[in-house]
């Protein structure tokens, strides 16, 4: 085995102690719903637990730790780039809806209609 390839390989340890945090992680997420939080503390604790696990699965397990920075940085800016938009848009249609609310009348507890009542 030549010296590059023995550099190109990453200890057997480090991917253990990463399972074991998904692990914990995973625990965490389960406790959350198990503890019944509710509202924007729920949503907000599923959210962290679930970008941690997938950062450290992006990160050690498909290598993405031990590549170039411009390679890194090519693969996460654009998921990024489109979760700032999702969280534009999301602020655009709350500021839409309480427009409507506030301006034209519309009723703030309304419910969509399902497609079955559409299209009947």
């Amino acid at each position: 085995m030549s010296s590059t390839a023995e550099e190109q390989q990453h200890p057997l340890g480090i991917y253990l102690k990463i399972w074991l945090l998904l692990f914990v992680l995973s625990v965490f997420s389960y406790l959350v719903d198990y503890f019944q939080f509710q509202g924007y503390l729920r949503w907000s604790l599923i959210l962290i637990f679930m970008a941690l696990k997938a950062g450290f699965i992006v990160a050690i397990f498909m290598h993405m730790a031990w590549e170039r920075l411009a390679l890194i940085t090519a693969i996460l800016i654009p998921p990024l780039c489109l979760l700032v938009l999702v969280f534009l848009m999301s602020v655009e249609g709350d500021y839409t809806f309480k427009a409507r609310v506030n301006y034209f009348g519309a009723d703030p507890n309304a419910v969509p209609l399902s497609p079955s009542e559409i299209h009947h």
